[in-house]
């Protein structure tokens, strides 16, 4: 049987129980939609590089770019609200 500390019980229990809930909630759909958007961006800058040649390589490449960010963004913001929910926040080494 786990010992639990009194900081888990009562409403620091509740509001643990809830932030964790919609942190991993929130980071598990952001993920989600992050990794679609990128995955369909780079979809679709390949696309435009291969029907196009080199004529569309630059704006192919620059969507695939873009979207690739887009979705590292999107992780980072995942990231932050999972750990959140887990009242374990630290600051970015950029950031510090």
């Amino acid at each position: 049987m786990p010992i639990e500390s009194n900081q888990d019980k009562g409403v620091t229990g509740a509001a643990k129980f809830v932030t964790s809930t919609l942190g991993n909630t929130v980071g598990g759909v952001t993920r989600t939609v992050g990794g679609v958007a990128g995955t369909a961006g780079r979809g679709i800058g390949d696309t435009i590089t291969g029907a196009t040649g080199s004529a569309g390589e630059p704006v192919g490449n620059a969507l695939s770019s873009a979207s690739s960010g887009l979705e590292s963004g999107v992780k980072r913001v995942a990231d932050g609200a999972e750990n959140a929910g887990k009242w374990n926040f630290q600051v970015p080494s950029s950031i510090a």
